[in-house]
């Protein structure tokens, strides 16, 4: 059983962006692709994974030094699994998506949790959450998983994180990583896309980020707002790179197993289709 809330509207000006101008970007035309594709198969779990892995082991050591379950927000939450498995944890979460669609996926999933879970739900852009919360209202986690690369100004949301974040609080950012691109496509021979400086992937459809931000961009902005990076991690380091499935590859397990050794060890994580990083303010 879960606590329900009621709802905002989405933001319509900030749906699917228009070819020739940045937009915040919204699942919500496609969440049913998002979900098959992101989350259908193996790469959904190792990814799920490495989060449940550097968040619930940090989120726990917090949740004991204070002597309480933790406030937390997820920011661009998609299908929410994450904040969900806090929430059945015992900690209070907020989760927020631009997406209607997505969050009524989300919310079907905490349904079937046998428990009663502390979870309030907005549907709005991140921007206006800053109306939906109270202006004092603080929280120990904040989450921002796959956000900043569909953000038209990704930078700006740092400024939000530090407005809602306690001094010692926790912040998680996963985000795609620009490099992983560069070198699947160096191994698969794709050299003719690699030198089309104007190739731009389809997002009507396409979930590949056309501006995604690089791991040193996102490091220079936690330094300038004063975080210290308390873990770090790769998500999919060698899974999406083995054309040929062989041996361990044919042992979702093993592959998962592995996927976890080498996910926080140089110069593997770097490779990550993702990158996790867990800082603390």
């Amino acid at each position: 059983m879960t606590i329900k809330h009621q709802d905002s509207q989405p933001d319509s000006n900030l749906s699917i962006p228009a070819e020739d101008k940045r937009a915040d970007r919204s699942f919500d035309a496609i969440a049913d692709h998002f979900e098959k594709k992101v989350y259908g198969g193996l790469k959904g779990e190792i990814r799920l994974a490495v989060l449940r892995r550097d968040i619930f082991e940090y989120s726990s050591q917090m949740s004991e030094a204070l002597g309480r379950p933790l406030r937390i927000l997820d920011v661009g939450a998609g299908l929410a699994q994450i904040a969900i498995e806090l929430a059945a944890q015992g900690h209070s979460v907020v989760i927020n998506d631009i997406s209607a669609n997505m969050l009524e996926k989300a919310k079907a999933s905490a349904e079937k949790i046998d428990k009663k879970l502390d979870i309030t739900w907005y549907v709005c852009p991140y921007q206006a959450l800053e109306e939906k919360l109270a202006q004092t209202e603080k929280f120990d986690l904040i989450m921002s998983h796959a956000l900043l690369e569909w953000l038209a100004e990704p930078s700006a949301v740092m400024d939000f994180f530090d407005k809602h974040l306690i001094d010692g609080g926790a912040l998680s950012v996963c985000f795609y990583n620009p490099a992983s691109f560069d070198y699947r496509n160096l191994i698969m021979g794709n050299f003719n896309l690699l030198d089309n400086t104007n190739y731009k992937a389809d997002n009507k459809k396409s979930l590949t980020p056309n501006h995604p931000v690089a791991k040193e961009e996102v490091e220079s902005w936690l330094k300038a707002h004063n975080y210290q990076t308390v873990r770090s991690s790769g998500l999919r380091v060698f899974h999406d790179y083995a054309p040929l499935k062989r041996g361990g590859h044919n042992d979702p397990d093993a592959v998962i197993r592995m996927e976890l050794r080498y996910s926080q060890l140089e110069p593997y994580k770097g490779l990550g289709r993702y990158l996790h990083i867990l800082a603390k303010r």
